[in-house]
């Protein structure tokens, strides 16, 4: 399956369940990356609108970037009232857009999807002068005991599971390198999610390796989940050390 088609079938979920980005990642972007009331934004791989929604009703514009029909329907679901928003059928490498239109790129949960030189390609293409890219990714915390049970059930469990998209998986994405000379501005804030089973196990089957409910392995996964779930909650919630990992910089 081409990536664009990896969140087929899984959007409702995927809305419902993925964590946003924390007030404080946000108010970065305002108070020192430069975003204002009259910027315009492209969220390239805007999914269902997780990071477009927290943006919309305080920039100018922005351009939801979504190749998958049931995330980028999902997108308008929730962001279609904004007078400031427009979705687009486009990819990274092919966005869509004209040249020089955006004051900033951002790509929420979704870099590790692209081909890097060609988005950087695209990427240049559609930015204005001095432009700038922001990178994020809401990442478990890896060494955490229910990340490494949580792991455990997904290879259990997930034939195409290869890991989270974590710290060293991104840094194996060549971050850096898509950046002007290799430099961006690096900064990390906590994010962590108090789950209920419900949540918990919702979270777990947004993700792309997840087997869907008409798949033998579904039922044998989601009880694994709930095994995690039991053996790491008090009280009927669970925590789940997570944070906010951001790149911005000039390509």
């Amino acid at each position: 399956m081409d990536n664009t088609g990896k969140f087929s079938n899984k959007a409702d979920v995927y809305h419902k369940y993925r964590p946003s980005y924390p007030d404080r990642f946000l108010q970065y972007l305002f108070s020192e990356v430069g975003f204002s009331a009259d910027a315009c934004v492209a969220d390239v791989g805007a999914g269902t609108g997780i990071l477009t929604g927290a943006l919309v009703d305080r920039v100018k514009t922005v351009y939801a970037i979504e190749p998958n029909r049931g995330m980028r329907l999902a997108c308008m679901d929730a962001c279609g009232d904004s007078c400031g928003f427009v979705a687009l059928e486009g990819t990274a490498e092919d966005t869509t857009l004209p040249e020089q239109c955006v004051d900033f790129i951002v790509v929420a949960q979704a870099f590790h999807w692209f081909d890097p030189h060609r988005a950087q390609q695209e990427f240049s293409r559609i930015l204005k002068p001095d432009g700038m890219v922001v990178l994020v990714w809401n990442s478990r915390v890896p060494d955490a005991p229910v990340t490494l049970d949580w792991a455990e059930a997904c290879h259990a469990h997930c034939p195409g599971f290869t890991g989270f998209s974590s710290q060293e998986r991104i840094e194996a994405h060549r971050v850096l390198d898509f950046f002007r000379d290799g430099v961006c501005e690096m900064r990390c804030f906590q994010n962590n999610r108090l789950l209920d089973e419900e949540a918990f196990v919702g979270t777990a089957l947004s993700a792309s390796y997840a087997p869907l409910p008409s798949e033998s392995a579904h039922v044998a996964f989601t009880a694994a989940l709930r095994q995690v779930f039991q053996t790491h909650a008090v009280d009927g919630w669970l925590e789940v050390p997570m944070v906010t990992h951001s790149y911005v910089g000039r390509i």
